[in-house]
């Protein structure tokens, strides 16, 4: 095998997370699965999965760093004082074959490949997916939902806090497995990216321009959020950890502020802006003259 690092494109200062995701994107674009018939990606497979195999062995890694051992895991021959030079007897560690697909260490090669083909080890016929439709509310806060399978069988799923749209999911019954692709049904206020929660909210003119306070509503409940003085359309405002947790990290709630004015339109509102706007005229478009 060759260089491991230069296999997998990351330097020998990588961190464990970045030869992860160096693995992940090589693997997806590589699995035989996914290139029915094509050797040459394949053969290209099988030396990254060995690559990582080996660099998620941490002995492993730090013996090849040192330079004790090679790519394939071959002790190196060192120079011995008195003579001679020393070395394993027999010249090879077990483990470093490109046929390893355990994977030990900071990520299982399984557990990665089922990251993104929803089943086992590779190499297996993928199993078609049902498709599974699951709220948004669940979805971002974590739920249970009863799925019932085509052959009839009924299972209560756990949903868990963060899933994505595409996500699959592998359940384990007596009968075997089978196999859910996850489809998130939109939600009338919130909209997602990543682990935080997006919102618009309309205040009205009074609260814009005087402040206050408003109730807006987040995935874990109603919420008071103070409004500033002076505040406009496209004001956004922060509500801390009130996103979506998963995996320890917690994001937050951003909540974009639209200003509404009466409808149907105020008769002495519209007075008074007229009076008003007799000596208080501004330009609110200089922006847009691109001359």
């Amino acid at each position: 095998m060759r260089d491991p690092y230069s296999v997998l494109g990351v330097p020998n200062s990588a961190s464990d997370d970045e030869i992860k995701q160096a693995y992940r994107k090589l693997a997806k674009k590589l699995h035989p699965d996914l290139n029915p018939g094509k050797r040459a990606p394949e053969a290209q497979f099988k030396e990254v999965t060995a690559a990582y195999d080996f660099l998620s062995n941490p002995e492993k890694r730090a013996r090849y760093d040192r330079g004790e051992i090679g790519p394939d895991g071959a002790e190196k021959a060192r120079f011995r004082p008195g003579g001679g030079f020393g070395g394993t007897r027999g010249g090879r560690r077990s483990g470093g074959s490109a046929g390893g697909f355990g994977g030990s260490g900071f990520g299982g090669i399984d557990d990665i490949i089922s990251e993104f083909m929803g089943r086992g080890r590779p190499g297996a016929t993928e199993t078609p997916a049902q498709k599974l439709k699951v709220s948004f509310l669940d979805a971002a806060r974590g739920g249970k939902q009863r799925v019932t399978l085509p052959d009839g069988r009924a299972l209560d799923v756990a949903i868990p806090a963060g899933t994505e749209s595409g996500q699959r999911m592998r359940l384990k019954t007596p009968q075997g497995e089978a196999f859910l692709e996850i489809e998130i049904e939109p939600h009338p206020l919130f909209t997602r990216k990543g682990l935080d929660i997006h919102i618009e909210v309309p205040v009205n003119l009074i609260e814009a321009v005087l402040g206050g306070s408003i109730t807006v509503p987040t995935i874990h409940g109603a919420v008071t959020l103070k409004v500033a003085r002076g505040s406009n359309t496209g004001t956004t405002l922060r509500l801390k950890a009130k996103g979506i947790t998963s995996k320890g990290v917690t994001g937050d709630q951003y909540v974009k502020l639209r200003v509404a004015l009466p409808d149907p339109p105020d008769p002495e509102l519209i007075k008074f802006l007229e009076r008003w706007s007799a000596d208080h005229a501004y330009d609110v478009r200089t922006k847009l003259d691109q001359n």
